[in-house]
């Protein structure tokens, strides 16, 4: 049966090479290889997250870093052959290993131990045998080496700041030094306020990692010219990490590692074909309740769409199954949002190696529908339009677009482009009622927000808020008259988010509210209680005072008689009891209404 051909296999990270063998780490674990990336085998197995191997200058031994962020990070050393690790330190702080002396007796490391604060590390040497460390003479060091003849050290004295910021130049920006230990006297590597790391030594020549040029390459230093020179011509992606050792340097790039000969002048990318056992990436389940990142109502709140380890699930509120739409574990699908009419739920995916907007019928019978979104980058939060038919979306590069999804053939339409970037995404996009406004914030060139209103008729943008307060969170009333946004009239310290200017300062928010049509009424039209005036009821005139009187008297003759009808025919019910007498209870009562009916006539006769 043939043999299996394997792609390279990449992901590799902190090379070191020794005259025979080049060390890596792959998976979590320190591997060994010949020089030119055959025969690769895993040298270590035991629990927690391995760092920056180095060999002995005998090539003897590997030093290297292991352990965890929650505990500690400490030096263990291995034989190059295999065998059980050895712990070298044991403080609570974290230590680094950074290379060996010349000799090969002991392991330079960096550790905040012994520090003024917990922010910078200094260098420490321990014996390969064993015992406790011994501090060098330098207040400040993260990354370093020592030269050949153990006499001078080049180092880095705080943290490399670009390992999330490309291109940084502020205040923290690295810089190598090249110091002797026995006259203390500085060399400073020129810097033109560039990133320079990862500094090594081969002969009188200092290599070292450098963005001067843009993307990070290794450059050289000759001690004896003090002249800087580029070695590696990289356009794509960083040089991430370097060592020297076995007279050559080792870098990683672009998930790959290159050898780069100072005799030739010349760079080689290693090939590996590692065929490793990993149960990590073996098929399992997965409890998903601690992945959830976005979430979504459908529109009568029967199921909710959910976001979880890259698979979009929907989950019923009282009865049914959970179902998972898409079941792709090598693929990571994100911001999922159900659709007002129910039918289809909309997320990105990285499917095709690039993101796209996916629509997906909500019962996640039917294949999906994928939509190119024109250039390759970040997207975020897809918001779609009450009437169902177009979806708003930002991107990593602060465009806000909207697309119309009814059309099969419709593009990408941008809407605007924020001022400035800043890690809270503050577009905060939302629709009109009717579908035809987006409401947005911006950043000015103040660096506070103003509301703008997007007219999808005319393709036109107006501005809402006059920009001297910073505005937020638009909302459309539901009616679409009225357009509410939260203001803040302190806000300005808060701005500038990375430096100490805005640390702590508290702000304030208050609700304001735009009418947006010029014939609707303020919500707040002033309010007066009046009297309203009684309509007057014309009487017809009266002829003369006679005629009136006389009217008045028939009234009141007409109502005697028919008070006297009514008794009349009340006494004739009640007669025949009367002449009984049997009752003297009965009789009482007659007497009572024959009194009554006295009475009664008097007052009407």
């Amino acid at each position: 049966m043939p043999n299996p051909v394997h792609a390279s296999t990449l992901l590799l990270r902190y090379p070191n090479a020794s005259h025979d063998h080049l060390a890596f780490l792959y998976a979590g674990d320190i591997w060994v290889a010949n020089r030119d990336g055959s025969q690769p085998r895993r040298l270590t197995v035991h629990a927690g997250v391995k760092t920056t191997p180095h060999f002995s200058p005998d090539g003897a031994w590997i030093a290297y870093s292991a352990g965890s962020f929650e505990r500690n990070f400490s030096v263990y050393v291995i034989p190059t052959v295999g065998g059980s690790p050895r712990q070298l330190t044991y403080h609570p702080a974290h230590a680094w290993a950074q290379g060996w002396t010349p000799d090969g007796t002991q392991i330079l490391f960096s550790s905040a131990r012994d520090t003024s604060t917990p922010r910078y590390t200094r260098f420490f040497t321990v014996p390969l045998s064993g015992g406790l460390p011994d501090a060098l003479p330098l207040p400040m060091a993260a990354r370093g080496a020592y030269a050949p003849d153990g006499q001078r050290l080049a180092y880095t004295r705080i943290p490399d700041p670009f390992t999330t910021w490309k291109r940084y130049r502020g205040g923290q920006v690295t810089t190598i030094w090249i110091i002797d230990l026995h006259t203390y006297v500085v060399e400073e590597i020129p810097n033109p306020q560039v990133n320079d790391s990862c500094p090594c030594w081969l002969g009188e020549t200092v290599y070292f990692l450098s963005d001067r040029n843009h993307t990070m390459n290794l450059f050289a230093y000759d001690t004896e010219t003090s002249t800087v020179r580029q070695v590696t011509f990289h356009d794509d992606f960083d040089v991430k990490y370097a060592s020297a050792g076995g007279g050559v340097i080792t870098y990683e790039q672009a998930g790959r590692l290159h050898l780069y000969d100072p005799g030739r002048d010349a760079c080689q990318a290693l090939d590996f074909q590692i065929m490793a056992d990993l149960p990590q990436i073996q098929p399992h389940y997965q409890k998903v309740t601690s992945f959830i990142r976005n979430a979504h109502l459908s529109p009568t709140g029967v199921r909710a769409v959910f976001e979880a380890r890259g698979e979009i699930l929907t989950v019923p509120a009282k009865k049914g199954d959970i179902r998972n739409l898409t079941n792709t574990p090598g693929v990571h699908e994100r911001d999922p949002a159900w659709s007002p009419d129910g039918k289809q739920i909309a997320y990105f995916s990285d499917a095709s190696g690039e993101y796209q907007l996916v629509l997906r019928d909500q019962t996640g019978l039917t294949p999906p529908r994928m939509i190119e979104l024109g250039a390759a980058t970040f997207f975020y939060s897809p918001r779609w339009s009450p009437d169902s038919s177009k979806i708003l979306y930002t991107d990593k590069r602060l465009n806000l677009f909207y697309i119309n999804v009814a059309e099969p053939t419709s593009q990408p339409v941008l809407v605007d482009s924020d001022t400035y970037d800043h890690p809270a995404r503050t577009l905060d996009p939302v629709w009109s009622p009717d579908s035809q406004w987006i409401a947005y914030t911006k950043r000015l060139p103040s660096h506070l927000h103003a509301v703008f209103l997007y007219d999808l008729a005319n393709a036109s943008v107006h501005q809402i808020t006059d920009g001297l307060s910073d505005a937020s969170s638009p909302c459309f009333s539901l009616d679409g008259k009225y357009l509410f946004f939260a203001t803040s009239t302190n806000y300005g310290l808060n701005t500038g988010w990375l430096d100490l200017s805005s640390f702590e300062r508290p702000f304030n928010r208050s609700l304001y509210v735009v009418v947006l049509n010029q014939k609707d009424p303020s919500p707040f039209f002033p309010e007066s209680d009046e009297e309203a005036e009684s309509e007057k009821k014309e009487t017809p005139p009266v002829a003369n005072k006679e005629e009136e009187k006389e009217n008045k008297e028939e009234k009141e003759e007409e109502k005697k008689e028919e008070i006297r009808a009514r008794i009349r025919r009340r006494c004739r019910s009640i007669w025949p009891i009367l002449r009984s007498g049997s009752s003297r209870c009965l009789c009482r009562r007659v007497t009572i209404i024959r009194s009554r009916r006295a009475r009664m006539a008097n007052f009407f006769i």
